[in-house]
């Protein structure tokens, strides 16, 4: 998987309340790249940064000299920008938006107050090289820390010191590297289990050596159970038992494992494989929430959809639900209302 998703593979299988196994797993993300592209082709956009070089044909009478019309493209950031083989300064132009609203800018104008300006070369066709990071969305948040070094030559396999904030799907920055997270795998988190459990869900919490390397939210495997951490008290877990799935049973002293060893696509969208040291905070990409909430819906829908025969009921009895689409629709009217872009950008 090299194509970015919009909702990871554990928000997708967590709202039906499906059972992750390996076969759930590939049709999971098969729904999920359908409804990501499919939000991409109703909205004419994508929602995540791409560095590359575009080029342009030098701006003649159908525009200003001074302004390039970026069309069909959206350009978050210019890293340079080569005129008829010139490179213009930062200071020579300026990128702008034909709304005048914050955002990734649709065309560039030369600064007339500066000495720049549009150069055509020997032809006016593809004068205009700009080596930019494109797209209509970068918003990130702060996703852990890497637990160890990585180089360049590591392969696909990164650990990180949280598995709760990272899942299947997203889309990762490290240093001035991106990853897509194709899977994750237990890893041992260094931590025993320091108090005793009972078979019994009511036997919630346990004490670790160091609490600190634990967040709410993260999924443990502790002999064959699973448990999501509620909250830490200190050096002690309050947990969730008999997870997903798994069944209740009694522990003794046993290794903690949780899903922080991650399989990953190295140096995409435009970036490359890097060094990077331990501790390197991990930046993780977060699609516009109704972007996001219509990629969950579109997945979900289309699992359920799949369970019935494509009926427009599942189950049967009183246990049957009509599934009329009612409310995706909506959904999806909001989305392409909020972030939709029309086909034509600009006058003729």
């Amino acid at each position: 998987m090299t194509e970015v998703w919009y909702v990871t593979r554990e928000a997708v299988v967590a709202a039906p309340d499906i059972k992750e196994t390996a076969q759930a797993n590939a049709q999971v993300g098969r729904a999920i790249e359908t409804s990501s592209r499919t939000v991409e082709a109703l909205c004419h956009r994508r929602f995540y940064p791409l560095r590359e070089v575009r080029a342009f044909d030098w701006p003649q009478p159908y525009s200003r000299s001074w302004r390039l019309w970026l069309d069909g493209n959206e350009l978050l950031e210019a890293h340079s920008i080569t005129s008829g083989g010139v490179t213009l300064a930062p200071s020579e132009y300026l990128l702008r938006r034909s709304d005048g609203r914050e955002g990734p800018a649709t065309h560039i104008e030369i600064d007339l107050s500066q000495g720049g300006a549009w150069s055509a070369g020997s032809t006016h066709q593809r004068a205009i090289l700009i080596d930019g990071t494109w797209g209509s969305w970068s918003a990130a948040v702060l996703a852990g820390s890497l637990a160890g070094a990585v180089a360049t030559t590591d392969g696909t396999q990164i650990t990180v010191a949280n598995g709760s904030g990272v899942g299947v799907g997203d889309l990762l920055r490290v240093d001035d590297e991106r990853m897509i997270v194709t899977d994750r795998r237990l890893a041992d988190t260094g931590q025993d289990l320091g108090t005793a459990l009972t078979a019994s869900a009511a036997d919630t919490m346990f004490a670790v050596a160091d609490g600190a390397v634990f967040a709410p939210g993260e999924v443990l495997l502790i002999d064959a159970e699973r448990m999501m951490v509620l909250d830490v008290a200190g050096d002690n877990l309050v947990v969730k038992r008999a997870f997903d799935g798994s069944v209740l049973a009694a522990h003794s002293t046993a290794d903690i494992y949780a899903p922080r060893s991650l399989t990953v696509a190295r140096g995409v969208l435009g970036t490359t494989a890097a060094t990077h040291a331990s501790a390197t905070p991990i930046a993780r990409h977060t699609p516009p929430p109704l972007v996001r909430d219509l990629s969950l819906a579109g997945a979900v829908n289309q699992l359920l959809q799949e369970s019935s025969g494509y009926a427009r009921t599942s189950g049967s009895g009183e246990n049957a639900k009509e599934y009329g689409g009612r409310g995706l629709a909506k959904l999806r009217e909001d989305c392409i209302r909020a972030h939709g872009r029309r086909l034509r950008a600009r006058a003729i």
